[in-house]
């Protein structure tokens, strides 16, 4: 290969790219997120400065299943995303994800800086009545929570609005001595969003400590609501709002 084909390739390995190149539109995205109130020493240290939470005081524990994702094939996801704001506008950060794909564990990392780890997700609709979202890692359930299904319709332009929310990871590469190559916070907007349906519920949260996966570090105090929506959306690249190198 030329030194031109090289800088070309979109990702590796060279012989076979690991993922599709962005934009990714995501058709029948169904998400499925609970507020919770949590411990606020335990959501300062999961926030890395210079991000500020909100001081609510929640946290969302989310599960998203992703059928149709173009350039990252069919697959779920569950992880933690914290209210906050970063010079005084909110946003969201993504603290912990776990989900049972390669293509969007390997781009997610090394595009958009997503914390994505390997786990097992669920989620699904239980004897008919009951939305439930699971999580396993290496066999042991570690989280699950459940809401009813579809009792509450909610108003598809205000979970829009939810959806568009400025969104914030930190993105940590090393260099080939193990020194730090990449320390950024990297910001993004899902984009081109159609809500297709929106409820809400009662909802309740557990969570099993797991060293390796460690959602149990944010603690439940008091389940607040639960949300279940669908919805067509595009994850476009991202923006660096902070460099810890500079």
């Amino acid at each position: 290969m030329t030194q031109e084909e090289v800088l070309l390739l979109q990702s590796m390995p060279a012989a076979s790219p690991s993922y599709g190149r962005p934009p990714c539109r995501f058709i029948n995205r169904e998400f499925f997120t609970i507020r919770y109130e949590s411990d606020p020493a335990a959501i300062r240290q999961a926030v890395p400065e210079p991000l500020q939470p909100d001081g609510s005081n929640t946290v969302l524990y989310e599960w998203i299943k992703m059928p149709d994702s173009s350039g990252l094939g069919s697959y779920e996801e569950s992880g933690i995303v914290i209210p906050c704001t970063f010079h005084n506008e909110p946003c969201n950060f993504t603290a912990q994800m776990y989900l049972d794909n390669g293509p969007a564990i390997l781009g997610g990392r090394e595009i958009w800086g997503f914390p994505k780890k390997w786990g097992r997700p669920c989620l699904e609709v239980e004897e008919t009545e009951t939305l439930t979202g699971k999580l396993f890692y290496n066999n042991i359930m570690v989280a699950m929570g459940t809401m009813p299904f579809k009792y509450n319709i909610l108003n598809q332009e205000e979970i829009a609005k939810t959806i568009a929310k400025t969104q914030i990871n930190l993105k940590l590469i090393p260099d080939v001595d193990g020194s730090p190559k990449i320390a950024q916070l990297v910001a993004y907007n899902l984009e081109d969003i159609t809500v297709k349906g929106a409820w809400s519920g009662a909802a309740r949260l557990s969570l099993t400590p797991h060293v390796n996966a460690p959602v149990a570090d944010l603690p439940v105090k008091a389940c607040i609501e639960g949300r279940h929506f669908i919805a067509d959306l595009t994850l476009p690249y991202a923006n660096v709002i902070h460099d810890y190198l500079k």
